[in-house]
């Protein structure tokens, strides 16, 4: 790869990890091809972009960025797993991934600016989607209305009930 290339790649790869909202360092030694394709398109699914980078240009490319915290992992065949949407993403596919292929390596990451370790990246893929958290918030927001109609409700049909029962009595007491 000449210089220039070289270049305008640790320029790209510095912009993705300065916009990245999480990112996961792997080994992928041990992956066949057909492994690697699989693990690219349950990423892809997942909106996470797998890149393998040299050694190297990670280290120039994260300069500057919260991936330079990760520095030390930069050792070995490395690939990193991107994510800009949503931070749980590369950490639940990746650990999905590495139950049924142990040769995948999970070193470390970095969500938010802080560096995460294998166990770390575990608890992060046991959280709940960001659909299902908005989902969980709303329910949780839309509670005390639904009890404050339920109560109020309560309040009109005991209201009505006395009112038929004054309306019984009265009917009563005229008929004798």
């Amino acid at each position: 790869m000449k210089q220039s290339e070289k270049e305008k790649v640790v320029e790209a790869l510095h912009e993705k990890f300065s916009t990245a909202k999480a990112v996961v360092l792997t080994d992928f030694r041990g992956l066949n091809m057909s492994a690697m394709d699989e693990l690219r398109g349950q990423l892809r699914e997942g909106s996470v972009e797998y890149r393998v980078v040299k050694n190297t240009l990670m280290t120039r490319a994260s300069d500057g960025t919260d991936m330079a915290l990760l520095k030390e992992h930069f050792f070995g065949p490395c690939a990193v797993a991107l994510s800009y949407e949503d931070p749980v993403a590369p950490a639940r596919i990746l650990m999905k991934f590495s139950e049924d292929n142990s040769t995948l390596e999970i070193k470390a990451g970095v969500v938010d600016g802080q560096v995460i370790d294998l166990a770390g990246i575990e608890r992060l893929s046991k959280l709940p989607s960001h659909e299902v958290l908005l989902t969980q918030l709303l329910s949780l927001m839309n509670a005390p209305v639904t009890g404050l109609v339920t109560v109020l409700n309560g309040v009109l049909r005991n209201f009505m009930g006395i009112l038929g029962a004054i309306k019984q009595q009265k009917e009563g007491a005229s008929d004798g």
